[in-house]
């Protein structure tokens, strides 16, 4: 039996070691090998415990199945946005980038074993039902999602539309677990959004970063500026809760109001693939087959007319790019609460069998060379978001809270690199009416935001402060 369990150990080293050989290959493909000394006595304690699993355990257990969690369990111990991602969940995120997916709308993580919502996406089921940042969903349908991984969790809740699903749902502050149950729909995201708000003012509403995110932008803004008669006085861009998405629509997004090849973010890791410095330039915002570059006919008014650009707790990866760009180079002023903190770069490496690993192998840094990971963006105007003194100030989910978060490794001060603003020292926001609840805030049908939106209106006033200011100047 001993001479059995050693020969099938060598046998799982040989397996780990092609598995070891196809990673790095697919990590560090066109380039030459780096030869890693392998670690025998760990390697060889996990052949044991793998040789006694099979031998042991209550059941059978599929060889497969204990090599995907083991391959599970290494990239989830790591930080909570590295995973593995087996067929299905490659192609679940191949068509979430596209912009629609049958689902309920929630953008997740893990803690303590559990699933944290960090932004319920808007015009979706979950949106719809209530569901809140920092809920605890700890049940789905009778299912303990304890001992879950994300993966799992997130392909339970996405589904065929019209189905139900039953969430669990354990919020700070209520003395007992919600239950709600959400039919599924087809999440199509429509991921900007706009408003003439009053003659000169504009506002845009990025949801998710996507595809074809920047080609909406730039025919938004066309359109608006069309729609405008007359010079546009000031411009909002709404990134509240936008969960983030992908990098060239963020490069595209800041490239709108920027002026060309302006540096919009960089990152750094450990190896010269994941050292990137990204520009407001065509070739780092257009994708695949694009060739046109559909942000050169935007009016020339896009990159003067002054800018606020709303942001909180739900603003993460992605946003907090585009926000920390233009607050670096000046361009806007950056007003709300402090974004979620989500810094880090995940590379999809694929494998074979159409499986993937998502890996995190860098850090996002602003222009000025702030690092926003576990930190989030600042706002160079703080508005009160209601919480002061309140039990929801204890539901606020940031980076910095989940387990095992990769630590901000403070390269330099949170300050902008932009020039100070006199007007941003002067305005004094609104205090925030005392009855301003949820429901007053959620817009009226047809609405894409609410005409007592206390942030948004802030944003408004101090574009008026700002005209002002210039004025007397």
């Amino acid at each position: 039996m001993r001479n059995k369990l050693n020969q099938f150990g060598l046998i799982v080293v040989g397996v780990l070691i092609g598995v070891a050989v196809s990673l790095n290959y697919s990590a560090v493909a066109q380039k030459p090998a780096v030869t890693m000394p392998l670690p025998v006595e760990e390697l060889r304690a996990f052949t044991e415990v793998f040789g006694r699993v099979k031998s042991d355990y209550v059941e059978p257990v599929d060889d497969r199945k204990l090599i995907t969690e083991a391959i599970n369990g290494m990239l989830t111990g790591l930080d909570p946005h590295s995973a593995y991602l087996d067929a299905d969940a490659f192609r679940e995120l191949q068509v979430g980038t596209q912009g629609e997916f049958g689902g309920l709308g929630i953008e997740v993580g893990m803690e303590d074993g559990f699933v944290k919502v960090i932004a319920p996406i808007d015009d979706t089921p979950a949106a719809r039902a209530g569901i809140k940042p920092g809920d605890l969903i700890v049940k789905l349908d009778d299912l303990s999602v304890k001992g879950m991984t994300l993966n799992d969790a997130v392909k339970r809740m996405r589904g065929k539309p019209n189905t139900q699903i039953t969430l669990t749902i354990v919020r700070k502050g209520e003395p007992k677990p919600i239950v709600v149950t959400l039919t599924r729909a087809v999440i199509k995201i429509q991921s900007v959004k706009s408003k003439l708000l009053e003659p000169g003012y504009a506002y845009i509403r990025v949801t998710q970063f996507q595809e074809l995110t920047g080609e909406n932008l730039a025919r938004t803004i066309e359109n608006l500026f069309k729609q405008h008669q007359g010079p546009m006085k000031g411009l909002v861009l709404d990134l509240r809760n936008d969960p983030g998405g992908l990098l060239n629509g963020a490069v595209a997004v800041s490239a709108a109001f920027l002026p060309q090849n302006a540096l919009v973010v960089y990152t750094d890791g450990r190896t010269e693939d994941s050292k990137m410095r990204l520009y407001a330039s065509p070739e780092n915002y257009l994708r695949g087959k694009l060739k046109e570059d559909y942000l050169r006919k935007l009016p020339t008014d896009a990159k003067t007319v002054p800018m606020v650009v709303l942001v909180n707790g739900g603003s993460a990866s992605a946003s907090e790019i585009v926000a920390g760009a233009l607050q670096d180079h000046g361009r806007a002023v950056v007003m709300g609460t402090q974004t979620f903190g989500k810094g880090s770069v995940q590379t999809i490496l694929p494998l074979g069998n159409n499986t993937a690993i998502k890996l995190t192998t860098a850090r996002y840094y602003t222009p000025s060379g702030r690092s926003i990971q576990a930190k989030g963006i600042v706002p160079d105007i703080v508005l009160d978001d209601g919480t002061a003194g309140k039990q929801e100030a204890s539901l606020k989910l940031r980076e910095a809270d989940l387990g095992k978060h990769l630590a901000n490794d403070a390269a330099k001060e949170d300050k902008p690199n932009g020039p100070a603003n006199a007007a941003v020292l002067t305005f004094k926001p609104a205090p925030r009416p005392k009855d301003l609840d949820e429901k007053a805030m959620r817009p009226e049908p047809g609405e894409i935001v609410s005409k007592n939106d206390y942030e948004l209106n802030q944003a408004v006033a101090f574009l008026k402060h700002l005209r002002g200011s210039v004025k007397s100047n």
